[in-house]
């Protein structure tokens, strides 16, 4: 497996942008006081986001601009997470590693699909744009972790439930990675209707342990995210949505997995669970 151009294009701007927005923080650090820190901090990283977005809408076009900017996007917004999480007040040092967590997951997401299965690569690889369920879930854990935070500060300073939540991100994103590295080409983003002459059963690998191990990993890693903002309504909320969200998704993909393998594909779900809580798929016999 070798990366192409639009995977070549995004790990650079990813990288430049991270390393950038940490570099200039420190350099800013080393050079001024707190204060004038504090009433620079945003001035510096919105001129320099602005430049590097000038400079790629100069030196890329269409789809592979689209690529680096938004690699950009998701660099800048970790190299932020970084800042945040190591200089920034105690009770906002969890939503650093918040930032990190969901601007690494949504750039690798996009990086995986380059790597493994780049026929199938796509601007909606980033997942960014996922559905509005998702938007909404996500602009209600910001908002939820901002109130709590300015009536119960100490309800957001980073203890074992944070970092227990950053284990289960972790944990999530290299087994739902793992699975995108195992399956290749037969990995898609998109609900496959049609069987391609291509196409096989996976079963070998992190196969061996679930049937999804792509859903085990972000299931568990979007309840990681709300553990690391210490978020209990979200994290109430979180748990039921992506529960349901991939019980349905699970009985709709194994409908078409059965209607690919046939009898190979039972005697699968017969040897596998699917990996997630009290949810079984979708059987034949039932």
């Amino acid at each position: 497996m070798k990366l192409g151009k639009d995977g070549r294009v995004s790990l650079v701007s990813f990288i430049s942008a991270s390393n950038l927005a940490i570099i200039s923080h420190i350099l800013l650090k080393l050079s001024l006081d707190d204060r004038s820190i504090i009433n620079s901090f945003w001035w510096i990283h919105i001129l320099q986001f602005t430049f590097l977005n000038v400079l790629i809408k100069i030196a890329f076009k269409d789809f592979i601009y689209q690529v680096s900017v938004r690699s950009i996007l998701l660099g800048y917004t970790t190299g932020i997470g970084c800042i945040i999480g190591v200089f920034g007040e105690r009770t906002w040092q969890s939503f650093g590693l918040y930032m990190i967590v969901l601007s690494t997951f949504h750039y690798s997401e996009f990086l995986a699909i380059a790597w493994t299965n780049p026929k199938a690569v796509s601007i909606d690889s980033f997942v960014l744009q996922h559905s509005l369920a998702y938007g909404i879930a996500a602009a209600s854990s910001w908002i939820e972790f901002i109130i709590e935070r300015y009536y119960y500060p100490d309800l957001k300073t980073s203890t074992i439930v944070s970092y227990f939540g950053l284990f289960m991100c972790i944990g999530g994103e290299v087994l739902r990675k793992l699975a995108m590295i195992t399956a290749s080409h037969n990995f898609n983003h998109i609900l496959q209707t049609k069987k391609s002459h291509d196409h096989q059963l996976i079963t070998h690998g992190v196969y061996q342990l679930c049937r999804h191990p792509s859903y085990v990993g972000w299931f568990y890693w979007s309840i990681g995210t709300q553990l690391i903002l210490q978020n209990p309504f979200c994290l109430l909320a979180y748990t039921i949505a992506s529960w349901r969200f991939f019980h349905d998704r699970v009985i709709l993909e194994e409908i078409t997995l059965l209607n690919f393998f046939d009898d190979q594909y039972v005697n699968y779900q017969k040897q596998v669970g699917t990996g997630l809580p009290f949810i079984s798929g979708y059987r034949i016999d039932t």
